[in-house]
């Protein structure tokens, strides 16, 4: 087998990972959002690691982990409430017209 190893076509009828990747954020766009959070948080936290002071580093490594999780988590609650409003009150709010 003589195939080129750097570079990975997707098997017929498949689509690449970058048409993947848009149709995934156009179906849930908070993921990406999401996902940046977390690490524009780690890369923050990262470069501020040397001015910590006298914290130690397991802290300074907890702190970062619970604010990246917070982002994510804000992240799916912001879907979360989203899903809901458009399900339940903007799809009841003609249905009110109606009656």
């Amino acid at each position: 087998m003589s195939a080129n190893k750097g570079w990975w076509v997707p098997p017929e009828g498949e689509d690449s990972v970058s048409e993947k990747f848009l149709r995934k954020t156009r179906e849930s766009p908070l993921v990406p959002v999401g996902l940046g959070g977390c690490l524009a948080v780690a890369a923050y936290r990262i470069y501020r690691l040397k001015a910590r002071g006298s914290t130690k580093m397991s802290i300074h490594l907890i702190h970062t982990r619970v604010a990246a999780q917070a982002c994510a988590v804000g992240a799916v609650m912001l879907g979360a409430v989203y899903t809901m409003y458009r399900d339940y009150i903007k799809r009841t709010a003609p249905d009110a017209g109606e009656k």
